[in-house]
């Protein structure tokens, strides 16, 4: 039988990056940018540290800090990113290891990468990889600190 392999677990673990890294921790959760190539500067997942497939499948502690921390995050990217919206998406068909993409929208954003559209981004919609992870660190660096 082979070991199944977790990208979401390898990123929590530091043997996987993304751009800007992990950006904030706490509450059994973990906020990053998207793995991959990414269309919207500001789109972040928040990530259970304990791998679990679904939100079903959660803790108390990072189901009690989930909400909270999404809506910090969401209001973080309205303010400081100057998002007219952020979408949260916790869709689970592709990687089964918990986690809420926080996907913000803005004036400028195309209308086909608007919504669920932003999954359907082609590679050269992909911003550069210091332009996500600036986004990620202003973000992380507006998040009030933990009670």
């Amino acid at each position: 039988m082979s070991e199944v392999i977790c990208t979401a677990c390898d990123l929590l673990a530091g043997r996987r990056s993304v751009p800007g890294g992990l950006v904030w921790r706490g509450g059994g959760l973990a906020l990053h940018a998207l793995d991959g190539p990414c269309p919207i500067p500001g789109w972040l997942v928040l990530t259970a540290e304990r791998h679990c497939r679904a939100l079903h499948d959660l803790d108390a502690e990072a189901t009690a800090q989930l909400g909270p921390i999404a809506q910090r995050v969401a209001v973080a990217q309205r303010t400081v990113l100057g998002a007219e919206h952020v979408y949260a998406f916790a869709i689970g068909d592709v990687l089964h290891h918990f986690h809420l993409h926080l996907v913000p929208r803005y004036a400028a954003t195309p209308q086909r990468l608007r919504g669920r559209g932003a999954f359907d981004a082609t590679p050269a919609d992909a911003r550069p990889a210091a332009e996500l992870a600036a986004a990620a660190r202003l973000v992380a660096e507006a998040l009030p600190s933990r009670d």
